[in-house]
């Protein structure tokens, strides 16, 4: 009973701190107005959250084993309530810049916390099946982010919506120090060498790199980009705008686990994961060359979360590659490395549309979208160059 007390408390975590990813995508104009910033700067204030997310992976890591989740993961969301109060106090843009850094550090313990509680609660073969269960709940606070959260902006206020954030936060937090029990730590070992080890393993590199370029539906267009597209070029209402995004979060609630049963059923990760990128690819493609209406779009963003669970299989299949005594930092490291293309896609994006015509011109955001198919073709060709050679290494061994 306390081991699952313990991973849904770290998957309220989890949901917690998508709640704070996704701020942005709703609250763009509010913050752009209060500090006086264009879209490049906004971009730099979303993508910043990805930098403090992939850094601190291996730090947080180190310190779950040597400390154990329960100070780590109670003092990480304190952290993240911290990063909130620039905006609500501070006057100077570079102090939201270092909160939104914060945020994303504390982020960054609600995944490894959850990497870590399942590895030691449940069987190796029951990690990417509890996994998916685990982002299922978590991205009900994605969902939450849209249209409720837009809602609340519109009949309280921006300030307040950010006062309930920071008071959820610190329920959680004393939340997670009280259910989350003391957990002997680890037997010290050779961080670097571990470190070293799994790093050295081009496999686990290039299966990390490519799924990072095909994390665009999601961190570029779902959390940040995805409600000023729909309003500026699809001339969708903004409550409607602000709601479709979310429909990926939905579509991943259900692709989580149904991505983890077709792997199993097909009997290989690597094709699964091909299969997902090439559906968000043709998605976009459909969605930048054609006129679609609300509903046909709140299908496809489905669909296309539910491939967006992709991740979950390249984090599982990076953690194959290596030996069993480093496979919690195989995961740790793989998705630093993913996540860090959070911070590309918005530099990027936001560099293209500020230069072009800005985040009001639907000329200028559909010139930024269209990074998400280019980069997401190009990394299901990866996969595919990996699994061909996985396929030939296999008929050799034979």
């Amino acid at each position: 009973m306390l081991t699952w007390m313990i991973w849904i408390i770290a998957s309220v975590f989890y949901a917690y701190q998508y709640v704070l990813r996704v701020m942005p995508n709703i609250m763009l104009h509010d913050i752009m107005q209060q500090f006086h910033i264009d879209t490049a700067m906004f971009g730099q204030f979303s993508g910043v959250y990805y930098i403090g997310y992939s850094l601190m992976h291996l730090p947080i890591g180190i310190m779950l084993d040597r400390f154990g989740p329960r100070k780590i993961m109670s003092g990480c969301i304190l952290l993240m309530i911290l990063g909130l109060t620039p905006l609500l106090f501070a006057s100077h843009w570079i102090y939201p810049i270092i909160g939104r850094f914060l945020i994303g550090v504390g982020s960054s313990a609600a995944i490894l916390g959850l990497f870590k509680i399942i590895r030691m609660a449940f069987q190796e073969a029951r990690f990417a099946r509890m996994l998916s269960l685990s982002v299922t709940i978590g991205l009900i606070g994605a969902i939450y982010g849209g249209t409720p959260v837009h809602y609340m902006r519109e009949t309280l206020g921006y300030e307040a919506v950010l006062y309930s954030f920071a008071a959820t936060g610190l329920v959680l937090a004393l939340a997670t120090y009280w259910i989350v029990p003391e957990i002997p730590p680890q037997p010290k070992r050779s961080i670097l060498s571990d470190v070293k080890e799994v790093l050295s393993n081009s496999k686990v590199v290039w299966c990390c790199l490519f799924a990072g370029l095909m994390v665009g539906p999601l961190e570029g267009f779902a959390d940040v980009w995805g409600t000023s597209f729909l309003q500026h070029t699809c001339g969708l209402d903004s409550t409607l705008a602000a709601g479709l995004p979310s429909m990926m979060y939905i579509g991943m609630c259900f692709g989580a686990p149904l991505l983890s049963f077709i792997a199993e059923r097909v009997g290989n990760y690597l094709l699964t994961i091909i299969g997902a990128g090439l559906i968000m690819f043709l998605s976009f493609i459909l969605m930048l060359t054609c006129p679609l209406t609300a509903s046909f779009l709140s299908l496809n963003f489905i669909g296309v979360g539910v491939c967006c669970a992709y991740q979950i299989l390249a984090i599982y299949v990076a953690s194959t590659f290596v030996r069993e005594q480093v496979a919690g930092l195989s995961t740790a490291l793989a998705n630093m490395i993913i996540m860090t293309f959070g911070y590309v896609f918005h530099t990027l994006m936001s560099g293209i549309i500020n230069a072009v015509g800005g985040a009001t011109s639907s000329y200028a955001l559909l010139c930024g979208v269209w990074v998400i198919p280019i980069a997401c073709v190009v990394g299901c060709a990866g996969f595919i160059g990996l699994f061909a050679y996985e396929q030939r290494k296999r008929k050799l061994v034979a």
